[in-house]
């Protein structure tokens, strides 16, 4: 069974710097269209079911302002 998994941001400390989005093997990270409180475009999910929780991302990212949660069977994002 596959498992799920679900990606968090701390959008106000993003800075937008794309080094996750660069890490990410699937290509489901873009940055956000709205602003941060800093003024900043942060970084977001936009494939979530498709992450595969290598945590590549979170690894990649200088300000720690990601998280990955492994879900549990039947839960969703």
């Amino acid at each position: 069974m596959k498992k799920n998994f679900k990606v968090v941001f701390d959008r106000d400390r993003c800075k937008g710097c794309e080094l996750c989005i660069n890490a990410c093997p699937k290509s489901i990270l873009a940055l956000d269209s709205s602003v941060n409180n800093k003024g900043y475009h942060p970084a977001c999910i936009v494939d979530q079911p498709e992450c595969i929780g290598c945590s590549g991302c979170a690894i990649m990212c200088p300000d720690c302002c990601i998280s990955i949660y492994e879900l549990e069977e039947g839960e969703t994002a």
